[in-house]
Formats: C-alpha cells, structure tokens, sequence
C-alpha cells in the first residue's frame, strides 16, 4: 500500500508540482535559520572586543557573561516555543478550510497569551535571575555582568514572544518568506546597533544587551507591518466571544503538548553538555565540535519541517472541512510522502559530505589538534545523526501540522527516558563495555531514532 503511494507519486506532474511547494516554503525557512544564530555570534564578537582595563574586567569575562546571558534566554525561549508552533498548526488549518474567522482570531489569541507570558517573565525577572544563578554557578567576576545583560534583554520578552505569535501565523499562511525577511533585517539592525553602542560609545556589556534589546522590538515592529499588509488582503469577518474561547481551548491544549515535549528536548540537550563536561575540557570541546555536525544538519530539515507544517496542515484543514472531501485527504498523503522523500535525500546528502570531509569541517571551528583528535572517535555516531534523525524532524513538522501534539509528547517522553537510562549505563552497571562518552552519544542516536520510529509508524495510518 504505502509503496504503490510512493510509486505513483515519485515521477508525476502533481508531484514535482508540490515539490516545488514544498522548496518554495522550505528554503526561507532554512535562511531564517542559518541567520538566528547570528545575533548571538555578533554579541560574542564584540563582547571579545569590550574590555575594561580600569576594573580588570578581560574580554575572556566579558565573552563568557554573554555566552551565560544568551544561554539562559535560549532556553527559556526555547521551552515557550510553543507559541509558534501551535499558532502555526492551528492557522494552516483555518486557512485550509477557509475559515478567516479563525485565522484571524488565532493570532489574537497567540498574541494575548505571549503578552500575559512576558508579562510575567519581567515580573518575575528577579528570583528568575536568582535561580539561573543558582543554577549556573558563575563566578563573582562573572555573574554581575550576566545580571546586567539579563535585566536589559529581558524587556525584550513581548517583543520575542509576540514576534513567536506572528511567525507561526505567516507560516499557517503558507508565508515563510515574511519570517526570513524579519530575521534577516533584526540581524542587520543588531549588528548596526551592538556596533554603535560597543564600539563606537564604549557601553561594554550594555551595549551588548542594549543592542540586541533594540532589534529584537525593531523585528516586532516589521512583522507586524506585515501583518497588517497580510490581513488587509483577507476577508473582513465579525469575531464572538463564544468563537475565542473555543480557540482558546484547543490552542491551550496543544500548547501543553508541545510545551512538554519541547521540555523534554531542553532536558536532553542540557544532560548532554553537562555530561561531556563532566569527563573533562577536551570531551566537552569535542562534543561541541560534534554537535555543530547536527546542528547544520538541523538548519536545513527545520526548514523543510516548517513546510510541513504549513502544507499538512493546510490540506488536513480542507479535508476536515467537507469530510467527504477526498482531494483533502489525497493532499495529506502526498505532503506526507513527499516530505519523507526530501528527508531521506537530505539524509544522504549529509551523510555523504560528513564521511568525506567531517573532519575538514570541524577543522573550520577549530585548529586544536588535541580538541579534533578528541573528536575523532566520536566522528562516526555524528555520521549516524542524518539518517536517524532525520524522519524526527519531518514527523515533527507534520504532526504540528495535523496537530497530532500528543503523539509527539509520547514519542519525545519514550525517547528521553531511554537517552537517560542508555546515557547513564556506565555509572548504573560496571560491567557496561562502552566508555561514558560513547555511551553519551549511543544514548544520543537511540533518542533520535525512536522519535523516529514512533512517529512514522503512526504517520502511515494516512498513507
């Protein structure tokens, strides 16, 4: 059954016809991805550059408060990540069954949530600053810089939050070129701005903070001009209170799911660098190293996640509407295949370049021997990470799409209680044969794979 599918579809003109969908919403995803990192790559170039002779202060001090302060954000705006995804899945499907009533109304609600949620974040900055120090045990030299940093970006919080709302609504749209266009201009605005304040005014850490503050509204203000071209252009509708708070439970719901799960992916990839660091300086180098193998990996299948996304939950939309609608469910099933079929080339693509210059690329963030020969060993189970992983992204933009959230709980929950009993075998059984690293990474692969596994094999009850 599912090879007849695949069959039919792989040569035929409606395929390469969704192809082109697909490419057409995948590659400004992989653009605005590629970009993100780059906020925190200024901040790091120039906190490298503010150094205070007067105080003793070194640029080494001024780079790790910027590191820690990024660090800290990124995992809280990654656990609220949940804004954009279930506005993203929610509004593909109101646009596909033409309900603008919905669509408009997604949004509202998306946005009142982030504003109650950041709300509370700059309420609460100080025993939340508290705890991130507890939790991060910086130095004295350190830790009042990190603060400084923290109390200026965390007025950002509406503008990061709300910008969340606005991205998972133009991609529900099937608009992912606005978010790039977004991004990249936060980026320049940043860069414009850190320059000034860091170099050109001598504000240090302040300046720092203030600049990426300063962009982070500034790429607020730019979504929303484009909002409001965008919902110009849809039709005028009169919303109820009855209609928003149906929405609000729906999206309350998925928002929890994929909170959980999003949860479950922080805890691993905390547990993971906190591993290696414990095994010493070069492990915890290597690792990294390793890891920016899966994380250039993930730029790209994220883009093609994000089409997912939009495109299944668009036609999964239309077929709920008219439940005999055929063409809907047909829609569903191609999107389905066609995304695992780019996954897979994506997955031999990278497979390729890594076996035959793994190490050259490594060597581009690094010319310690000692830290590449530590990561040599370890080259093969990042060679793995393509094709054990890349169905977990594909799976995960579809079942946003299709708001399957719980089977993404499940799958993420089974796959994080098996990372953690795998990871931590050589401390649990001495008899283990794997050292605590290859443990660390075997644990790894196993966590990709069987959200992998668990999600696909659901995923064929379309097909």
């Amino acid at each position: 059954m599912v090879l007849n599918i695949i069959k039919k579809q792989l040569f035929t003109h409606d395929g390469k016809l969704l192809d082109a969908e697909i490419l057409r919403l995948a590659i400004p995803g992989i653009v605005t991805n590629i970009t993100v990192p780059l906020l925190g790559w200024v901040d790091l170039m120039l906190a490298g550059r503010a150094v205070v002779t007067d105080t003793g202060q070194s640029a080494a001090q001024f780079v790790g408060a910027v590191a820690l302060g990024s660090m800290l954000f990124n995992v809280m705006y990654w656990l609220l990540g949940f804004l954009r995804m279930s506005t993203s899945g929610l509004t593909a499907q109101a646009y596909g069954a033409h309900d603008i009533l919905r669509v408009k109304l997604l949004l509202r609600q998306s946005a009142i949530i982030a504003l109650v949620i950041s709300a509370l974040l700059i309420l609460l900055q100080i025993p939340i600053c508290g705890l991130m120090h507890l939790i991060m045990g910086a130095s004295a030299d350190v830790w009042p810089m990190v603060e400084s940093y923290f109390n200026i970006c965390i007025w950002g919080a509406p503008a990061v939050l709300g910008s969340y709302s606005l991205t998972g609504w133009f991609i529900g749209i099937q608009d992912t070129r606005t978010p790039m266009i977004v991004s990249i201009s936060q980026n320049v605005v940043n860069i414009a701005c850190s320059l000034l304040f860091v170099v050109g005014l001598h504000m240090k850490i302040e300046g720092v903070a203030l600049g990426t503050l300063i962009a982070q509204w500034v790429g607020l203000m730019i979504g929303i001009f484009f909002y409001k071209r965008k919902s110009g252009k849809l039709p005028s509708v009169k919303s109820s209170s009855a209609a928003l708070g149906f929405q609000f439970s729906a999206f309350l719901i998925v928002s929890r799911d994929i909170f959980l799960r999003t949860f479950c992916l922080v805890a691993v990839n905390l547990w993971f660098v906190s591993a290696g660091a414990r095994q010493g300086d070069e492990i915890l180098a290597a690792n990294a190293l390793l890891m920016t193998l899966f994380t250039l990996f993930s730029y790209v299948l994220d883009g093609f996640a994000n089409a997912g996304e939009a495109l299944s939950g668009r036609y999964y939309g239309r077929m709920n509407s008219l439940p005999e609608n055929v063409d809907g469910y047909k829609m569903v099933q191609r999107v389905i295949v066609r995304l695992y079929l780019w996954g897979i080339a994506m997955a031999i693509l990278f497979t390729l370049v890594y076996l035959v210059t793994g190490i050259s690329i490594l060597r581009l963030f690094t010319d310690s021997i000692e830290v590449l020969e530590a990561a040599r060993p370890y080259l093969m189970w990042a060679m793995l990470i393509p094709f054990t992983g890349f169905a977990a992204f594909v799976a995960d933009g579809i079942c946003i799409g299709l708001t399957r959230t719980r089977l993404m709980l499940l799958a993420s929950a089974l796959a994080t209680l098996v990372f953690f009993l795998v990871s931590l075998s050589p401390a649990l059984l001495p008899s283990c044969p794997l050292s605590a690293n290859h443990a660390l990474w075997l644990a790894l692969i196993l966590y990709l794979s069987i959200r992998s596994v668990v999600q696909s094999v659901r995923l064929l009850s379309f097909l």
